[in-house]
């Protein structure tokens, strides 16, 4: 059976309208994992950044010395201790987001009265969620 022009047509504009909205969707949910993270900075909420990380996602960055650091999330989380739910100065923005199919990776400013650092965050979904699985990071004093 032969679909009418007029209904072929209408079919193929919904399937491309469909399938251009998928990138956005994909990039507005990355978002929503990221914005877990920067809720967790902003706060030093270490349930935000737990429902934002994998629980084996590492952090790395270069040390003063040259040498590379490497922090596990355990690791990472006791340096929160006495500050949780205490707001930090600054701003926190995500200023790219690219994804491909169910991988994306993320670039944050943090601006601090002090520093500055940039983040980036490769984030993966798996079983329907976004999900950190590692952080890259410089910084510099203002």
């Amino acid at each position: 059976m032969r679909l009418p022009r007029f209904l072929a047509a209408l079919l193929l504009l919904s399937t491309a309208a469909v399938n251009a909205q998928k990138p956005n969707d994909a990039k507005a949910d990355v978002r929503h994992a990221v914005e877990k993270y920067l809720r967790g900075l902003r706060f030093n909420d270490t349930l935000s950044l737990r429902a934002a990380f994998w629980p084996e996602a590492k952090l790395y960055w270069v040390k003063k010395d040259g040498t590379l650091g490497q922090l596990s999330q355990t690791d990472w989380y006791k340096g929160f201790a006495g500050s949780v739910g205490k707001e930090e100065e600054g701003s926190l923005k995500i200023t790219a987001v690219d994804v491909s199919g169910d991988v994306a990776s993320v670039k944050v400013e943090e601006t601090y009265p002090n520093s500055i650092y940039i983040d980036y965050l490769n984030l993966v979904k798996w079983n329907g969620e976004w999900r950190i699985v590692n952080k890259v990071y410089t910084s510099k004093r203002r």
